[in-house]
């Protein structure tokens, strides 16, 4: 297994390294959205113990996958049998325990691994699949010692109410599960200069802000051009691979995307958060249970994220863009329609004011995602805490002012960090105006929430925050890029 390939998935690998030393049946799922490297993984990872791998075919009809299945069966006996083609999914499972029992299997030693990738795609109507699916499980996998089953998608959502928590045969049935997260930034950093990207971590920061951690589009990156070249050329020159990555994105992973995407449009022009019933207002989408359904969808395959604000309850949850691909999308590659904007687009928005305010809240999001990164910088990695928003909106005509913070961490040791987060070129500086306003904002904080807390205000900037009588007399911390590394 040539395991050294796989950047980063830490934690990943150690619950595979326990399924292929288990002396049990192993039955692990791996979901996670298109691109993310979920079929990397698991070839890279178990190598030559796959002794058979099915792949579904987009949009394909139940004859066509099981032909496929077919195809792939006689592949993985390769000794010139030829399989006939199943009629139903409950025979191709039994093909495949026939398989499974022949010769050379049985004299193997170790794990043998059955992998099926992109299963939603097997789930066509009335097909059988997942009936299937479950009886080979209960009836022949779970009986195997040396098995290990893998299912994979990338269609979050089916992946985790018909699998992780199935209702039907396969509840409580899985020995394992794998949500397949976008690189780190220290991840990210890692994989490029595997591939002889060689770019400083502010460079990396601000390819991470349009592209993600999603490795498909980090492999795009070419060595010797800045992260403004590389953006360029991936989604702004007339063939870039991410021109028109996200509406093939989109048709892939939702039957009716159309709704994700109407949802996606309302929540970027609110980057702090909406409510479920605002985004309901203001996408004009009937209440009713497939907009939950759509928000998980978005949630589960990492476009989304939600959280709770400070002092509110559960049924206060905002709902916030989290892929930094979208936002980019949206703001950036939409607009241009088919218009072709030239080879140097995005390097001649280096000083566009537009481009600066996106850096700005786009920086605060990926300082959110960190946020164990920023709790380890703060020496309080192991303290119990809660972070997320805190708002509050005077009601009209009242004379108190309002106040919002982005990120707050609340800790168990009486202390509270309000954060601030800037994206800048150069050390930022505070300025008598800025100070001020976070004097307000700490002071709304205290008489709103009546905490008894320590207040820290926290910087976390680019290159720092220049020392002068203002940062000294209202700054508690500052840390820097280097932190969320």
């Amino acid at each position: 297994m040539a395991k050294e390939k796989i950047i980063g998935r830490i934690n990943e690998i150690a619950i595979l390294q326990k399924a292929l030393r288990s002396a049990d049946p192993e039955f692990i799922a791996v979901y996670g959205r298109r691109r993310v490297g979920k079929t990397f993984l698991i070839r890279e990872f178990f190598k030559d113990s796959i002794c058979f791998e099915l792949v579904g075919v987009h949009r394909a009809s139940l004859s066509q996958q099981l032909k496929n299945f077919a195809q792939s069966l006689n592949k993985a006996f390769d000794i010139g049998v030829q399989t006939q083609t199943p009629v139903t999914w409950f025979e191709a499972f039994s093909f495949l325990e026939q398989f499974l029992e022949s010769a050379d299997l049985k004299q193997s030693t170790g794990k043998e691994v059955v992998f099926f990738d992109e299963i939603p795609w097997f789930n066509t109507p009335k097909s059988g699949f997942l009936p299937a699916l479950e009886h080979f499980w209960n009836s022949y996998g779970s009986k195997k010692n040396n098995l290990i089953l893998v299912v994979c998608g990338s269609a979050a959502s089916w992946m985790v109410q018909k699998i992780v928590h199935s209702k039907g045969g396969l509840h409580h049935r899985l020995t394992s599960q794998i949500r397949l997260l976008p690189f780190t930034l220290a991840e990210t950093g890692t994989f490029l200069k595997s591939r002889g990207i060689k770019l400083t971590r502010y460079e990396i920061i601000s390819l991470y802000m349009a592209i993600g951690g999603v490795p498909f589009y980090l492999m795009q990156a070419e060595p010797g051009l800045s992260s403004a070249q590389i953006i360029d050329k991936l989604c702004f020159s007339k063939d870039g691979v991410l021109r028109n990555e996200f509406e093939k994105l989109f048709a892939s992973l939702f039957d009716q995307s159309d709704q994700h995407i109407k949802i996606l449009e309302v929540l970027r022009k609110n980057r702090s958060g909406m409510s479920r019933n605002l985004i309901l207002s203001s996408a004009k989408i009937p209440s009713g249970g497939s907009v939950s359904k759509i928000l998980e969808e978005l949630e589960e395959s990492g476009f989304i994220a939600s959280g709770i604000p400070f002092g509110k309850s559960s049924n206060d949850v905002l709902y916030r863009i989290s892929d930094e691909f979208t936002l980019f999308y949206f703001d950036w590659i939409k607009p241009l329609g088919k218009r072709d904007p030239g080879v140097s687009h995005w390097l001649s928005l280096q000083n566009n004011s537009k481009r600066k305010a996106w850096a700005g809240y786009t920086f605060e999001g990926i300082c959110i995602k960190h946020i164990q990164k920023i709790k380890n910088a703060l020496g309080i990695g192991m303290v119990e805490t809660f972070h997320g928003p805190w708002y509050y909106f005077p009601r009209k005509k009242s004379a108190s002012s309002g106040a919002q913070i982005d990120l707050l961490i609340d800790r168990k040791d009486a202390s509270i960090n309000l954060c601030e987060m800037k994206f800048s070129e150069s050390e930022f500086t505070i300025s008598a105006d800025y100070a001020k306003t976070l004097r307000q904002k700490i002071e709304v904080f205290k008489t709103v929430s009546k905490t008894r807390k320590n207040i820290f205000i926290t910087m976390i900037t680019t290159f720092g925050v220049k020392e002068n009588s203002h940062s000294l007399d209202i700054m508690s911390n500052s840390l820097t890029l280097e932190c969320l590394f």
